[in-house]
């Protein structure tokens, strides 16, 4: 008897040093069977599919509806990238395309949006996770900010080849009114018009913006709560409440969103220049055309605001989805449950 209680004992002490769970809900799963190893479920010691696949699960979510949700602001964005003269501010802009072509012309795209980056955003959150885990083992002295920054850019890879085939019709869609009204009739369209190769011709500034961005935003995420913790709620994460991690969740993605705009601004300038030239134009006789200091200033504004604010919203849905389904948020390695494995 006394060796069953010490057993116990031993148990819940284990699962006391999960972040981001109470000791009782955790227990309640070691009582009634239904796991032998919660760690490995969480996928902290090993990796495991059912931690993965609730982090791509949350990942498409996460952004497939946030960037749904700032579709009007990315009609604007992609307008003023490619035309800047006539649409060269945020309110004359939306003025314009409600009074030449309707409120609806600011949902143009939307299904490029909510697809595109819902499957962008599965790959990039879940193979980012997992990344981590592995370039964690292998690089046992390196930096952590190393490990950030390849798992977010080998995530990244794998997720903007799977988003450049939306984009591509997304952004004629938004700039040529009678190009198409979304992606049913946009695919066939384009690949009549341009083949397979149409669809992926703008990859490498895809890549070119969004790599040096996953990675910035990545990094500076993982740091800021790392920072956060120390400095400002000054506990361990898992001492915190769930809504209190929640909270430096909001905020360390804010951060990391505004970091990662100004660092990809020009290659995002590219993009859409580059999708909305009839002819066969190079990234290099693009950036030419539009000037280095367009590069950087070109729609600053309007991304930071587009930006900042859905990175914010990604970050909170990713990881509210994470805590809802018995996970750690998002970060707190050296104060987290990987500290303390």
């Amino acid at each position: 008897m006394k060796q069953q209680q010490h057993i116990n004992a031993g148990k819940k002490k284990e699962a006391r040093k999960i972040s981001g769970i109470s000791a009782d809900q955790i227990w309640v799963f070691f009582e009634e069977g239904g796991m032998t190893d919660f760690r490995t479920k969480l996928g902290v010691e090993g990796g495991g599919y059912y931690y993965y696949g609730i982090c791509t699960a949350g990942g498409m979510f996460s952004a497939g509806a946030t960037h749904l949700a700032v579709t009007p602001l990315d009609v604007l964005k992609v307008n003023m990238q490619v035309n800047p003269i006539k649409f060269h501010s945020i309110a004359s802009g939306l003025n314009i395309l409600w009074k030449e072509e309707g409120p609806s012309s600011l949902w143009r795209g939307w299904s490029g949006k909510l697809f595109g980056y819902g499957v962008q955003g599965g790959f990039k959150f879940g193979l980012y996770e997992f990344f981590k885990r592995r370039y964690t083992d292998l690089l046992t002295d390196e930096r952590q900010s190393i490990v950030y920054f390849l798992s977010s850019a080998s995530a990244q890879v794998f997720a903007d080849i799977a988003l450049c085939p939306f984009e591509a019709v997304k952004v004629r869609v938004q700039t040529q009114p009678n190009f198409a009204k979304g992606l049913s009739d946009g695919f066939p369209k384009l690949y009549s018009r341009e083949g397979i190769s149409g669809f992926y011709k703008g990859l490498l500034p895809l890549w070119g913006r969004n790599l040096p961005f996953s990675m910035i935003m990545f990094s500076t995420f993982e740091h800021s709560v790392d920072l956060i913790y120390k400095k400002i709620v000054q506990k361990r994460k898992e001492e915190c409440s769930r809504g209190q991690q929640l909270g430096v969740t909001c905020l360390a993605g804010y951060t990391a969103g505004a970091v990662g705009t100004v660092i990809s601004n020009p290659a995002d300038n590219i993009v859409s220049s580059l999708y909305n030239k009839k002819a066969n134009h190079t990234v290099l006789q693009v950036a030419k055309s539009i000037g280095m200091v367009n590069l950087f200033t070109r729609s600053l504004p309007i991304r930071v605001a587009l930006v900042g604010p859905v990175v914010t919203l990604q970050w909170f849905f990713y990881d509210t989805i994470k805590v809802l389904n018995g996970l750690p948020t998002t970060g707190g390695v050296s104060l987290g449950v990987e500290g303390d494995a």
